[in-house]
């Protein structure tokens, strides 16, 4: 394999905004097992003590990542998340106004491999105040990773909640309105299709959301991030093959997929963890009224499903061009 090396005059802010994509990178993939074993080597050292203090400490805030989370905005405003929404570039696109008034649930499409679009626009100071004043937004992700310790301190502190029904709830509860549960709905396992020109969405079976949204009277957005799945090659993992196979098996056990997948290097192009400089764009479709039901029916969540479907395919359709996706190309709903 040819190594293509990156000039030896590239600008020191692009080298910026490469570091501070690293650093993003480790905080996902390896921030959380790093603290914990720093919790571990507490245990066993001299400092014991504090790891019991935290343990005190964890006991009387397990429940904060279900209540709203702890956001604090001198993190979510840290200069390295400008130049990190800058690599990319990333980008959110408004279509509709939004009624702080109400509570809304916002569907966001594809997953992609490491979500970089919803962590961007949703998790520090990007322009969505701006777009969407007096909207707060959540970021709904996987329970177990707020079991790790300190880690789970970090995350929250961008905005990031639980993923748990009762979670969904409590932000969705908001009486005065005002607040935006963003619920990536492919989840873990639409990862493992993530690859450059995939469309494919895992939403034919995902109801939950709908019937959260009925039982709420939270309007419902669809969000598509174009570019999502441009950042990162997989390693071929057709439907079938050994390596799916076993994906597969480890999603249902531990709860999270393990794409392989592969980019550039710091400074080379060629092979990597580093996520390719593709543009992100991440359009909020417009809202779609929901009345609040607290029983739905069968038959009420699948109409509204289909309506949603048919909401998500628009926006698509009436985006695409803009984004360089072909015109013969659509969405696949799986």
């Amino acid at each position: 394999m040819k190594v293509e090396f990156a000039p030896i005059n590239v600008p020191l802010k692009r080298r910026i905004q490469t570091v501070a994509v690293l650093q993003w990178i480790f905080s996902f993939l390896l921030l959380a097992e790093f603290c914990c074993g720093f919790f571990v080597i507490l245990i066993l050292g001299n400092f014991w003590f504090l790891a019991v203090l935290y343990l005190l400490w964890l006991y009387l805030d397990w429940e904060t990542p279900c209540t709203g989370g702890r956001r604090l905005q001198w993190v979510r405003s840290w200069t390295v998340w400008k130049y990190f929404r800058e690599y990319f570039p990333i980008q959110l696109i408004k279509t509709s106004d939004l009624n702080p008034n109400h509570n809304y649930l916002f569907g966001f499409h594809p997953h992609g491999v490491l979500v970089a679009g919803a962590f961007g626009n949703f998790c520090t100071s990007s322009s969505f105040s701006t777009l969407f004043p007096g909207i707060t937004p959540y970021l709904h992700i996987m329970p177990i990773w707020f079991g790790c310790p300190f880690f789970r301190e970090y995350i929250m502190s961008a905005g990031m909640v639980s993923a748990s029904k009762e979670s969904v709830s409590y932000v969705l509860n908001n009486k005065e309105g005002g607040h935006a549960s963003i619920i990536v709905i492919g989840g873990a396992e639409e990862s493992l299709n993530a690859r450059p020109g995939s469309l494919t969405l895992n939403i034919l079976k995902r109801k939950g959301f709908i019937k959260m949204a009925l039982k709420h009277g939270a309007h419902l957005v669809p969000v598509f991030s174009f570019g999502e799945n441009e950042l990162f090659k997989q390693v071929a993992n057709p439907k079938g093959s050994w390596l799916r196979n076993v994906q597969d098996k480890l999603q249902k056990i531990m709860g999270f997929a393990l794409p392989l997948f592969h980019a550039r290097g710091i400074f080379q192009y060629s092979f990597g963890l580093i996520p390719y400089r593709q543009p992100i764009n991440t359009v909020v479709g417009s809202p779609i009224p929901v009345k609040q039901n607290l029983n739905p029916t069968t038959e009420e969540i699948e109409q509204l499903h289909a309506l949603y479907l048919q909401k998500l395919r628009k926006l698509f359709e009436e985006h695409k061009g803009t984004y360089g996706i072909p015109e013969h190309k659509s969405l696949i709903f799986e």
